[in-house]
């Protein structure tokens, strides 16, 4: 199981350094989904994820006072180059790694794809991602502590129901929508509320 994960992951990152590769200096200047983040900041924290290992995020969340997002935000700059082609040279390097902080391996699919959007959109690019991996990402996130960017806490009073796959998760108002948008919607990203139907809408917000 972790083999098929682990290509699914390999794989979005390929198709992340692909588009990447086509952008201009003014599209990787743009402000990204991630608020404060432009498009290379959003680049060099994927960089940060896939080196990033169980004992040296343990050991990064101490020294930041478990402050999650300042530890993100220091490791972001680490690995950032003084170029997007620096930054895009050190993403192509940690492509293929396999490490991991202390959490679900699906969760390494929730950064590839809502990061990757994340980039995408803002640049005007699209993917048609493999349902296997969007899947994956959304239930995972309906596990997740909203701490840790997920809604969990919300999955009792809001059913999300995918309109493009046989899916549907939690329990109360409907939210309908592309998988896509629903795992956009729980992660943050309010761009995608506006790509979502019924009553259950509105607790996203």
């Amino acid at each position: 199981m972790a083999d098929a994960v682990w290509t699914l992951v390999h794989a979005e990152r390929a198709a992340l350094i692909e588009d990447l590769a086509g952008l201009e200096d003014a599209q990787w200047h743009r402000p990204s989904l991630c608020d404060g983040w432009t498009v290379h900041d959003v680049a060099a924290h994927l960089v940060a994820v896939a080196h990033t290992t169980r004992l040296g995020f343990v050991a990064g969340l101490i020294r930041a006072g478990f402050d999650f997002d300042g530890q993100n935000e220091r490791t972001m700059q680490r690995w950032r180059g003084d170029t997007p082609a620096e930054t895009l040279r050190r993403l192509r390097q940690a492509g293929p790694r396999r490490s991991t902080p202390p959490a679900p391996l699906d969760s390494r699919l929730v950064e590839e794809i809502v990061h990757g959007e994340d980039i995408r959109r803002p640049a005007g690019l699209t993917r048609n991602y493999p349902e296997e991996a969007v899947i994956r990402a959304l239930r995972l996130q309906t596990r997740t502590s909203g701490a840790f960017g997920g809604a969990k806490e919300l999955m009792s009073r809001i059913q999300l129901t995918a309109t493009d796959l046989d899916l549907t998760l939690g329990d109360g108002p409907e939210a309908r929508g592309t998988a896509l948008s629903l795992l956009l919607a729980v992660s943050g990203r309010s761009v995608a509320l506006d790509e979502l139907e019924g009553p259950g809408v509105a607790a996203l917000t």
